[in-house]
């Protein structure tokens, strides 16, 4: 009898994975696709397994039963820009898209909106939530957007799906629409009085907490259900951070409240019966983010963020399951990508020079773990990332990883120094597709998580008032410290970034010349005052968390703060001597188009040597396989031309 990923393999065009085959360079087109495999999902008992196929620029959705060997259903996704699936129950499918165009009947800004749909599998219907009929109810305007992570519960023996979206009466305001997924019947449970209005269910499917925050006044509300209705529990005033509901406790009476005290963030337990705020718990210091129950909610374990993720799991049965399959791939980084309720059966992303890069379906009660297939096709073994630590000028540790390439010695590398974007999130070591894919071309490159990377809440606040002062020091503090260890020869030095990282590969070259050979710069901000002008259109000119948040890193009050001349970089066109290339999506919401056209404008007035690459259809983030492609050997052929590897 066939294995039940036998059938699995099959649909993915028998991926295979080959750890002991001769190492050769992996093609561009590998690299800027997107994944062949993504989105794996286990059904709730383990029984079914759903994933995305991607094909070029088309994507299928299939569901297969792990059991017998079946063929559930396929869905062709085609090129609409998926942003996850998973399971409400054992056979519903919750698809989340995304789209920049306004939804219908919708004006205002110009945004990335997210769009739910649900398929049931064993009818093969597939509909959006909320659905037209929903949408007519009273006399206000509700659309077919979600703006919230969506929450499963069973009641009555019923899936319930409660799902943040808006309504429109004389402004946009939140609301919490319910939709039956047995009988298919959808409402509006709640409509939000302030425009940040978050609701939390029970397990039992009663909206039980509220909370709001509004940004103009900067003051935050959390109600309570007491006595059959929501009432005022705790008020207060924040800029930026404010105290936040971030799920249910590890008991049903209880949320998870986070906040920022002095220099780190706290969690502490709301009581549900009386009001009161809990200790600190102590799990705040080795863990990252909750990590809750499907269906109840409750917190039921966490998830500490180093190098790579581990996870921690409150029930010591749960963690001995997941420690016995870490252990299984030791010395390989593991991802927990989606497991059944009862926690016996686990699907794991695996990397590492022993396994390649692929997906693994672990069954603890059969003791196996079944290939499921590549992650991309092309792949087999991922090139080497060493995490390694240097001093910046004044004295500041910055971490950072250095992808090498392959079968090279190490010394005298050319360097691609690569920038995240945020600035507040970080690198880790785990697989990342643009690294490996500039290393594969011959580069040692190099992931500093400069001062202001989300590493925690102090390392995040050295970065504040330093975008494009020490911020920008850090990265080639990192140049000069590999070029003395003889690590990379420090004449062939090029800077690259998406968004924050695109703003400094910019800098790299006009705020902090000498150090780079090029630049490569992808949606990045180059006009700050017109960037921060942009933000406060957005919001009518009026005060928002947005400009606050800017203001903060960038040390200013705001786009007329004469301040903004000397890290704008459009300012200092004059000290750019090195090659510059642009790429920017037509359909950018967050980083708009006209920060690379002028900028890439003022280049040409002033004869300098750039290029402009505009991604057509494409947003913020290269979610499009063919744009992304683009964008990629597009910066290769740039990068070779201006610092040849070989």
């Amino acid at each position: 009898m066939r294995s039940p990923a036998f059938y699995v393999m099959a649909l993915l065009c028998c991926a295979t994975s080959n750890p002991g085959g001769a190492a050769a360079a992996v093609p561009l087109e590998v690299y800027g696709r997107l994944p062949s495999l993504e989105n794996v999902a286990l059904s709730p008992d383990g029984s079914r397994i759903a994933f995305v196929r991607t094909t070029e620029n088309v994507r299928i959705l299939a569901v297969v039963s792990i059991t017998d060997d079946k063929a559930l259903g396929a869905l062709r996704i085609g090129e609409l820009k998926l942003r996850g699936i998973e399971w409400a129950d054992d056979n519903h499918l919750l698809i989340e898209t995304s789209m920049t165009a306004l939804p219908l009947g919708l004006m205002g800004e110009q945004r990335e909106w997210a769009l739910l749909q649900v398929y049931n599998v064993d009818t093969r219907k597939f509909y959006p939530v909320p659905g037209p009929d929903v949408r007519k109810l009273d006399s206000v305007k509700l659309m077919n957007v979600v703006t919230g992570a969506t929450m499963v519960r069973r009641a009555a023996a019923h899936t319930l799906l409660f799902v943040p979206g808006i309504y429109v009466e004389d402004e946009t305001m939140p609301a919490l629409f319910r939709v039956d997924l047995d009988t298919g019947i959808q409402s509006l449970v709640a409509k939000g009085s302030s425009p940040s209005e978050n609701w939390f269910v029970d397990e039992g499917g009663e909206i039980i907490a509220s909370q709001a925050y509004n940004e103009q006044s900067q003051n935050w509300k959390l109600k309570i259900r007491r006595d059959g209705r929501l009432r005022d529990i705790a008020s207060g005033q924040a800029a930026v951070e404010f105290p936040e509901v971030v799920g249910f406790g590890p008991t049903s009476d209880t949320l998870l409240m986070q906040s920022l005290e002095g220099e780190y963030p706290v969690w502490r337990l709301l009581s549900l019966k009386d009001g009161t705020l809990g200790a600190p718990m102590e799990e705040r210091h080795t863990l990252d983010e909750p990590i809750h129950d499907r269906l109840t909610a409750r917190m039921v374990g966490g998830v500490h963020a180093g190098d790579d993720l581990r996870y921690v799991f409150f029930e010591s049965s749960v963690q001995a399951r997941w420690d016995s399959v870490t252990k299984a791939f030791e010395g390989e980084h593991v991802l927990l990508v989606s497991a059944s309720d009862d926690y016996r059966k686990f699907v794991v992303q695996v990397e590492g020079p022993r396994d390649g890069y692929l997906y693994k379906l672990v069954d603890l009660n059969t003791h196996r773990a079944q290939l499921l297939g590549e992650v991309y096709k092309g792949i087999e073994i991922p090139l080497e990332v060493r995490r390694i630590s240097y001093a910046a000028a004044d004295g500041l540790q910055i971490p950072a990883y250095l992808t090498l390439p392959r079968g090279r010695p190490l010394q005298n590398l050319p360097l691609i120094v690569l920038v995240h974007g945020g600035p507040a999130a970080r690198d880790t070591a785990e697989f990342d597709w643009w690294p490996q894919a500039l290393a594969d071309q011959g580069y040692a490159v190099l992931q500093p998580n400069f001062r202001g990377s989300n590493l925690d809440q102090h390392f995040l606040a050295a970065g504040f008032g330093q975008w494009g002062r020490k911020m920008q020091t850090d990265l080639s503090d990192g140049v000069r410290y590999l070029a003395k260890e003889g690590i990379v020869d420090p004449a062939r030095v090029c800077i690259v970034g998406a968004s924050y990282g695109g703003y400094a590969a910019l800098a790299g070259v006009t705020l902090d010349p000498g150090v780079y050979r090029c630049a490569v710069a992808v949606a990045g901000l180059a006009d700050l005052k017109g960037m921060l002008s942009w933000v406060n259109d957005k919001n009518f000119q009026r005060t928002s968390y947005e400009q606050r948040y800017w203001d903060r890193f960038m040390g200013i009050s705001g786009p007329s703060d004469p301040a903004l001349d000397a890290i704008s970089p459009i300012k200092h066109i004059d000290a750019v001597n090195v090659p510059v290339l642009l790429v920017h999506g037509k359909d950018d919401t967050v980083v708009p188009f006209e920060q690379s056209s002028r900028m890439a404008d003022a280049l040409r007035h002033a004869k300098k040597d750039v290029e402009f690459v505009t991604l057509q259809h494409e947003d913020h983030w290269l979610s499009r396989s063919e744009t992304r492609l683009q964008m990629l050997q597009a910066s290769v052929a740039f990068l070779r031309a201006h610092n040849p590897p070989d």
